[in-house]
Formats: C-alpha cells, sequence, structure tokens
C-alpha cells in the first residue's frame, strides 16, 4: 500500500507541477458556477437545493475526466518510459492504483473548491444537507469510474488525442443507456432495464439523499472491471516480445474475464434486495414513516393499490415510474400481507382497462410530446388506485406530481410527496370504512351518557316524545356496546335543586325556555363523557330519533380515533353582479378540494344558529359582516368542546382591474373575540421579510401614468419563516415558509387568557410595522424601492394564536338570538287569533293535520361555559386562503403554491388529536424556498462565490508552492548532509 501512495502522490504533483491541474479545476470552477448561476438560474428557480450544481455533473465529468486522463498511459507509451516502470520492483496493479488515485485525489480537490455554493444555499434557505453529502458522494463515485474507464482507453493507446475520443465516447455510452433519450423508446421494462446499466440514472438516484447498495455496487463494479482491464492491457504490453503466449498469460485472460463476470454477475443478485438503502435525507422523505406503518397495522381487510402506467408516456413522467414502484414495494412489505400491490397497463389488458373506466373512472389523459421529428400526441395512463373494504379512491397524475417552471420554457417534474397523498388516502378509506361499522370498536375508555332532563309534564312539545325516542336510542346504542357505554338521564329541578346548580357551575347549562314571552323553563342538555372528557351534545335540527342518533354517534366518534372526522367550512356568500350575472367575490375552491381529500366536508351558512350536529370542527373563512345568529353558532360550538378556526381580516382586498385597495368591513366578530381575549388589530402588517410577487403599479412617463405588472417584494405579504413559526404545536413545524397576505395583528389579553394555554402559531419578523391606512398600492417614487413608508413601531408580532382551555359564553345571561323577538310573537300571535277566528271551508279536517302543518317552537339551549379541551384558532388573514392568493403565490414561485392549505390542514388534525400526518404533509420537493432577496442582495451573493472560487484556486496554488519550497528545503539538506 506504501508503495501505491508514493505513485499517487507523485502523480498528484506531477499534475500540480505543471499547467494541468489549474486548466481542470478552473474549467471544473467557472463551468459549474455558469451552469449554477446563469443556465439553471438558481435565484429564479428560488429553491434551497443544490440541483442546479448537479445537474449537469455527469456530463461535465465526462469531457474533463476525459482530459484528465489521456495523457496517463498513452504519453508514457509515446515517450518510452512504459518499459522503464515495467523494470522496477512495482506490480502493474500498483502502478494502476497510484494513477486512479491521483487522478480521484485532484477531482476531489475540485469538490471541495466547489463547497462555498451549498453553504451560499444553506444561508439563504432551509438547505436539507442529506441530499448534498449524497450528490457528493455520488459525483466522487460516477468520476471514479470515468477515470478507471479513462485509463484502461488511454492504456489501449499511444495517441492522447484517440484516448481523449474514445474516453468520452465510452463513458458517454454508460450515460446515454439511461437517459430519457432511449429510455422513453423502450416503455416502463425496457427503460428500467437500460436505467440499471446508465450512470446518469444511479447518479440521480443518490443525490436524491438515499444511499442504496445497488448503487454503490453499480460504480464500485464499473471502476473495478476496468481497472482489472487496465492491468489485464498492460500485462499484455509486456508480453509483446514473447513469440507465444505462455500458459500463465492465458490464465492472466481467464482470471480477468471471471473476475468481470462476477462483477456483472453481482449487479443482477443484488438487484433483488431493496432494503439495503440508507436515506440521509431530513425527515426521511424516502422511507416508510412510522405515521405509514401505524396506519397500515390497523388494517383489517386487504388493502389493494394497484397502479395504471402506460408504456407509452410522457418523458417527464417516465422515469417516476420506477420511484413509485419501488416505494410501493415498501408499502406491500410494511402491510405485512395486507397490502397487495399489482401494477399493469391498461393499453394492453383491454378488460382491466374497460372495468378502470366504468368502476374507477380511472381514464386516460393525452400529453403532448415533441421529438426531433414531429410533434405528437401520447394517451396515456399515470394513476393509482387504492381499495379497501368495498370503498376506492383514485390517484391522478395531478396528484402525484410536483412541477416547477424555472424559465425558459423548461419544466421541473418531479413526485410531490407520494407516501403522503398515499396514506392520506389509505388512512381516508380506513377511517370511512370503521365509519361504517361499529362505533364502538375504537373506544380505550368506557363513554358515559347523562341526560339532564325536566319530567315530561314541564317539558313542551314535542319534547316529551323525544324524550322516550332517546331512551329508545341510548338502549339501542348500550346493547351494541358490549359495556363500553352506559347511561342515565336525571331531572335537575328535582330534590333541592343541587343537580340543577351543579350542571351550571360544571358545563354552564342554564334553563331552557321557549320564547320571551312564555316564562315556563325546563331542561333537555345531554352530555358524553369519558376518563377527564365531557362533551356536550346539541339538540338536532330535526327533532326525531334519527337526528338523536346521529348527534349522539357524532359524539362518541370525537372519543374514538379511528373515524373520518367531519369540517363544517363557512365561507362568504358570492354575490351577483359580475360579468353575465357571474358571481362576484373571494372563491375558496382549493380549500374546499383541499379538505375533501382529508376528512367529510360539510359547508354551512351558520344562518339557522346552529352547526351541522356531526361536525367535529369548524372552520370559517373570511367572515364579513356575521349577524347575531351566526355568532351565536360559533359561540355555542366552541362551547360545547368543539374547535374553531377563524381566518378573518377587518379589511376587504379588491383585487378586480389594475389596481388593489383595501376598505375597512366589520366580520361582525369583533365583540366576540374581544370577549374571548383575542382582537384584530384594524391594522394590516408590513414587513421587509416579504415574499415577491406580481403586483400592478403605475409610473409616470413623459406625462402620461403607465399601468404594468411587476414582480417585486411586497410588503404587504410577510414571508414567516424559522423563528416566526412556531415548532411546539407541530401545525406549523413542516411548513418552513409561509406567505400571509395583508395579515392584521393578532392582540392577546393577557388577563383573559391566564388559565388557557396560548400558543403564537405565526409571527412577523422583527423589522415589522403596521399601518391602518386603505392604500395599499406602492409608490415608488415618493417611498423609493420598498414603495411604502416605514413605520416608527417596528417589531415582530404575532398574527397567527392557537388558545385552548375553558371560555365563557358571550351570550351568557343574555336571551338566546334563536328565540323570537317579543313584536314578532305579538305579531304572530294576533296572525293566528285572526286565522282563528274566520271560518274555514273544510271544518272537519283532521286536527293531526293541523298539529304537522303548525311550525315547531325554537327551542334554544344555551352553554355557558366550555370544557377545558376547547380550542380556537384565529390567523389574522382571510384572504391567504383565496384562490387568487394561491393563484398569486403559484405564479411568482413557478410551481403550486399549498403551504396555506397545509397549514390549515395541520390545524385540523392537531384539532382533531389526529396528528399521524403532520410529519408527513410538507415534505414536497418545492416546499424549501429561499428566502427573499433584493437584486442587488443576489448579485452580492453571486459576486461572492465567483471571489471564493478564485480565492480556492490562489489557495491550492499557494499550498503547493508551500509544499514544493519545503520538499526542495528538505532535499537540499539531505545533499549537504551527504556532501559534508
Amino acid at each position: 500500500m506504501h508503495e501505491v501512495i508514493s505513485i499517487a502522490r507523485k502523480e498528484l504533483w506531477g499534475f500540480f507541477a505543471s499547467p494541468v491541474a489549474y486548466i481542470f479545476l478552473g474549467a471544473f470552477l467557472a463551468v459549474n458556477l455558469f451552469v449554477f448561476f446563469w443556465v439553471e438560474a438558481f435565484f429564479a428557480r428560488n429553491l434551497a437545493d443544490t440541483r442546479s450544481l448537479f445537474e449537469w455533473m455527469p456530463v461535465l465529468l465526462i469531457f474533463l475526466v476525459a482530459a484528465l486522463t489521456m495523457r496517463l498511459w498513452s504519453e508514457e507509451r509515446r515517450a518510452g518510459t512504459l518499459e522503464t516502470l515495467f523494470t522496477l520492483p512495482v506490480s502493474p496493479l500498483r502502478l494502476v492504483l497510484g494513477k486512479f488515485l491521483a487522478a480521484l485525489a485532484l477531482v476531489a480537490v475540485a469538490l471541495v473548491l466547489t463547497l462555498p455554493l451549498p453553504m451560499t444555499i444553506s444561508f439563504l434557505g432551509p438547505l436539507d444537507w442529506g441530499p448534498v453529502l449524497g450528490a457528493y458522494l455520488a459525483t466522487l463515485l460516477l468520476a471514479a469510474a470515468y477515470i478507471a474507464i479513462g485509463l484502461f482507453v488511454s492504456a489501449r493507446t499511444d495517441n492522447p488525442i484517440v484516448s481523449l475520443i474514445g474516453s468520452t465516447l465510452l463513458c458517454g455510452l454508460f450515460f446515454l443507456l439511461g437517459s430519457e433519450t432511449l429510455t422513453g423508446l423502450l416503455g416502463h421494462r425496457g427503460g428500467e432495464v437500460l436505467e440499471l446499466l446508465g450512470s446518469g440514472s444511479r447518479f440521480e438516484s443518490i443525490t436524491r439523499g438515499v444511499i442504496d447498495l445497488r448503487d454503490l455496487y453499480f460504480y464500485l463494479s464499473i471502476v473495478g472491471l476496468f481497472l482489472a482491464l487496465n492491468v489485464y492491457a498492460l500485462e499484455r504490453l509486456r508480453w509483446a516480445g514473447a513469440t507465444a503466449p505462455p500458459a500463465r498469460h492465458r490464465r492472466w485472460a481467464l482470471v480477468t474475464g471471471l473476475l468481470a463476470a462476477n462483477l456483472l454477475a453481482a449487479n443482477l443478485w443484488l438487484h433483488q434486495i431493496g432494503w439495503a438503502r440508507a436515506d440521509i435525507t431530513q425527515g426521511r422523505v424516502y422511507s416508510i414513516s412510522e405515521a405509514t406503518r401505524n396506519y397500515l397495522a390497523q388494517l383489517r381487510e386487504p388493502l389493494l393499490i394497484r397502479g395504471y402506467f402506460s408504456a407509452r408516456t410522457h418523458p417527464l413522467l417516465a422515469p417516476l415510474v420506477p420511484q413509485i414502484r419501488d416505494l410501493l414495494r415498501e408499502y406491500e412489505l410494511a402491510g405485512g400481507g395486507q397490502v397487495q400491490v399489482e401494477f399493469i397497463d391498461p393499453m394492453e389488458e383491454p378488460e382491466l382497462e374497460r372495468e378502470a373506466g366504468e368502476r374507477y373512472g380511472i381514464r386516460p389523459v393525452a400529453f403532448q410530446t415533441a421529438s426531433k421529428y414531429q410533434a405528437a400526441v401520447v394517451n396515456s395512463y399515470f394513476d393509482l388506485l387504492v381499495q379497501y373494504g368495498g370503498q376506492h379512491e383514485k390517484l391522478g397524475f395531478r396528484d402525484l406530481i410536483e412541477l416547477k417552471d424555472p424559465g425558459a420554457g423548461d419544466l421541473e417534474v418531479r413526485l410531490r410527496n407520494p407516501e403522503y397523498d398515499l396514506t392520506r388516502t389509505i388512512k381516508k378509506l380506513l377511517y370511512g370504512y370503521r365509519g361504517g361499522g361499529d362505533i364502538f370498536q375504537g373506544l380505550t375508555k368506557p363513554v358515559n351518557f347523562h341526560g339532564y332532563i325536566s319530567a315530561a309534564d314541564k317539558l313542551p312539545e314535542p319534547l316529551p316524545g323525544l324524550r322516550k325516542e332517546l331512551e329508545a336510542v341510548l338502549t339501542e346504542l348500550a346493547e351494541k356496546a358490549n359495556g363500553k357505554f352506559t347511561f342515565d338521564i336525571r331531572d335537575p329541578d328535582a330534590g333541592d335543586g343541587a343537580l340543577g346548580q351543579e350542571i351550571a357551575e360544571r358545563f354552564g347549562f342554564r334553563p331552557l325556555v321557549l320564547g320571551l314571552l312564555d316564562p315556563r323553563t325546563f331542561y333537555f342538555y345531554m352530555v358524553l363523557e369519558s376518563g377527564d372528557q365531557a362533551i356536550p351534545i346539541p339538540l338536532p335540527e330535526a327533532l326525531d330519533q334519527a337526528g338523536l342518533q346521529r348527534a349522539i354517534e357524532a359524539g362518541i366518534k370525537r372519543f374514538a380515533p379511528g373515524f373520518l372526522k367531519t369540517v363544517a367550512l363557512y365561507t362568504p356568500p358570492q354575490a351577483g353582479g359580475g360579468f353575465m350575472g357571474a358571481a362576484v367575490g373571494p372563491s375558496y375552491s382549493a380549500l374546499e378540494e383541499h379538505l375533501t381529500a382529508n376528512q367529510a366536508l360539510k359547508k354551512t351558512e351558520l344562518d339557522q344558529g346552529t352547526v351541522p350536529e356531526d361536525a367535529d370542527l369548524l372552520l370559517v373563512a373570511g367572515p364579513e359582516s356575521l349577524d347575531e345568529k351566526q355568532v351565536f353558532a360559533i359561540d355555542q360550538f366552541l362551547m360545547q368542546g368543539g374547535t374553531v378556526i377563524l381566518a378573518a381580516s377587518p379589511y376587504h382586498l379588491n383585487l378586480g382591474g389594475n389596481a388593489i385597495g383595501a376598505r375597512s368591513r366589520p366580520t361582525g366578530l369583533e365583540a366576540w373575540l374581544a370577549y374571548q381575549g383575542v382582537e384584530l388589530e384594524s391594522t394590516l402588517v408590513l414587513d421587509r421579510q416579504s415574499t415577491p410577487f406580481p403586483i400592478p403599479v403605475q409610473r409616470q412617463v413623459a406625462g402620461f401614468v403607465v399601468e404594468e405588472i411587476q414582480s417585486f417584494a411586497y410588503p404587504y405579504f410577510p414571508d414567516i419563516r424559522a423563528e416566526g413559526l412556531d415548532q411546539e404545536t407541530g401545525i406549523t413545524s413542516g411548513l418552513g415558509q409561509i406567505t400571509l397576505n395583508w395579515a392584521s395583528p393578532v392582540k392577546i389579553d393577557p388577563e383573559k387568557n391566564r388559565d388557557r394555554r396560548v400558543v403564537e402559531l405565526l409571527k412577523s419578523s422583527a423589522d415589522s410595522w403596521t399601518d391602518a391606512s386603505e392604500d395599499i398600492q406602492p409608490d415608488f417614487d415618493t417611498h423609493g424601492p420598498l414603495g411604502f413608508a416605514v413605520g416608527d413601531d417596528r417589531g415582530s408580532r404575532p398574527l397567527a394564536v392557537a388558545v385552548q382551555g375553558r371560555f365563557g359564553s358571550f351570550f351568557a345571561g343574555k336571551p338566546s338570538p334563536l328565540l323570537d323577538e317579543p313584536e314578532a310573537a305579538a305579531s304572530e300571535d294576533e296572525g293566528a287569533d285572526a286565522a282563528a277566528a274566520e271560518p274555514t271551508e273544510e271544518p272537519d279536517a283532521p286536527v293531526e293535520a293541523a298539529a304537522e302543518a303548525a311550525p315547531q317552537p325554537p327551542i334554544s339551549g344555551l352553554v355557558e361555559t366550555s370544557p377545558p379541551a376547547a380550542r380556537l384558532i384565529l390567523i389574522g388573514s382571510a384572504s391567504f386562503l383565496t384562490d387568487t392568493a394561491i393563484g398569486l403565490a403559484t405564479e411568482a414561485t413557478r410551481t403550486l403554491y399549498t403551504q396555506p392549505l397545509e397549514l390549515i390542514q395541520n390545524a385540523v388534525d392537531w384539532s382533531l388529536e389526529d396528528r399521524g400526518l403532520l410529519s408527513l404533509r410538507g415534505r414536497g420537493q418545492y416546499s424549501r424556498l429561499l428566502r427573499p432577496l433584493t437584486r442587488h442582495g443576489q448579485m452580492i451573493w453571486e459576486y461572492l462565490n465567483y471571489a471564493l472560487a478564485l480565492a480556492g484556486l490562489a489557495l491550492v496554488y499557494g499550498l503547493y508552492r508551500r509544499s514544493r519550497r519545503r520538499r526542495r528545503s528538505h532535499y537540499e539538506t539531505v545533499m549537504s548532509a551527504g556532501r559534508s
């Protein structure tokens, strides 16, 4: 080994003693910097990853390594020094290894000089160092393979130019084998075989951050194969003077052939081993998480995952199919026999294609492709079917992939977050299947029903009959529960009234009344209790047995994990007045679609003063001028122990036309929020740390006003990341970054919240301020590049908070808004008396029919105190969830921007104690964005890297000169000692 190191040191110093090393290093750095900042447009991509650095590395190394190795043996042969090397007491294997290590060391020095680039990215955004380390390892392995090939070719000729061309062609062949140019011609199966042989495709696999034994061995086998062929080629040169090859020469050929065959055969054997890999990405993005394993462990029926993929598809989608196949194999292994995975090409199996279309609604999509000969349209399948318990869900290519448009007409396509998409689909099917079965199966503790109901003679109609139906429902549920459900019904008016006082103090239950003119009071309250948790059950809208059963079962499911939850969503109604009578107002279709993919969604207007009885969570987006009944519905849902998420703003945004504006508009919740200890300030937050967005601006040009769209850092769009994201609850910790459009600060009353848990979820940066002006159009002529005047009240402000604890009802001690007003009741009584005085045409009409036609009197209960599990989440922006804001963010980032939707989904999961997917959500490939930079700041970082590259070259030269002086001084000392 000492001889190998000595040879490698000699060759390496030989590189630096000539211009070869500096030309190689300079060319390597120049090309990489040019590709990074100009070709791949790093700042335009706006992603904190090193894809721009390593995207072209396999092609670059082909030419640079071929130029580096072309003279290593051919020059020895041309100069006649190879015969001298053969006379030395050093074997050809050691000579080969020494030259190989010297060339690899020079490549390693070149890679070290590129380290300022990933360090720059880490300063500018949340860089995941796992893929970076994987990319450097992949580059070293790829360079080692190319060096081994170059050494072999160089040993076969005495002409360096021939060696250069031969090495380039042979290395290029290995790269082309796995490229999209060839794999797209053979479909999935043939393409996967070629990818196994391609050096570039293996390189991409490692640069993802997954160190697979199969990929490592592939490169090592190429190195071993061509180094063995290099040694054999040198041995043949040593035999050149022999008239006939002796037996020893034949043994050399046989051993070399067997070694090559074994190296290749081991690749085929290792191909079957998929578990020998290490996922070094942050959060193990490419490995099955513990959350997924937990959901798979809950399967009680076989789960089928079937992939519909066409052999002929879009060339950008074809490389993603093997990644999906590898992931599904992990699902199959983790499922323990309960998960069945299938892959089919519907184009080749007409029966399955017909079933896919008729039964599952899976149909081919027309993709437009173009080649050097013609443009064409390919009808292709790229879908996943997940089936469980007679239910099924499908995932199309829009659900599975993520697009990034870096500009110049190019598109980057990656899998969005395949594990999350699959696992949340499995979870939805699993919970939906349980919801149709035994509701008591998932209970970990018994549930007790407590009914606080007055005697039948004190109840107004139709409550006496409803009480009997309630007893029938409870008896039926108790029989099904196998001891997990018990019930009791007590009269709070009985005895000395101690029970009435107890439930008033514990739950805030007060006697009910029929109307403001009817003094009679009664009780009809229901509570479910399990352990230390109690949930009031509201009276259903339909006062019948079916309504009671739905309400009680919905309450039981809140104690049992594993049921599909229901989210009630309120959005402001859209008014007419648009073009051709179209609706005008903010739309929330992306939010609705996102929630529907994970929970059961019910839209509600809250105008009846109630929330759907089976709702587990209430989400209010963009409230404007809510009336008293709507506020009452929100208040009582919170008092019943539910979670209320409010995305509200005291301003209404006008984004129409060529200008943007804001005007103050009350939400209707101002007094209610103040009573609960949180308020929305009537100002908007501006932040220097803001996201670039396309905004309409006006310029004065030669006396004319020119309106145009410009993309610049807009202070009303705070860019929240790192210290501005709460890391405690998990609601925001996985987002990485989020933009909150036109946000108002949240004011927290410490006195009212002293016994509650308050978490600041989102905060602006320390360089933010507020402004109550309704003019949100930038004025660059007056205020310079920022466009707005900087306020004096700079500092960080909470923009979203979560409050958990016991709340009091805003309506405590007040008449219920659901009761008739006295005037209205009196007029109704007068109308009823007049109607009774008039003769009827059918005096013999049945009394029962009249009773059925009469409307039921409103029954309004009031819960004055919530249980400690109640949660209120207030977000100081209403517009960030609109389709318009998400579209603006998508246009700015050039990829589908889903952070606002993920924030809401995280809040829903956290609130419903269903946090299995919190660790998976937000792991998309394009979720790591750079922090906002001005054009000047971008130029500083770019030229700094140019300067660091030159400094690195100078440092390498300086180290070589210093080492050279030390060696010369050492040799002079030795020679002086010898002469003396």
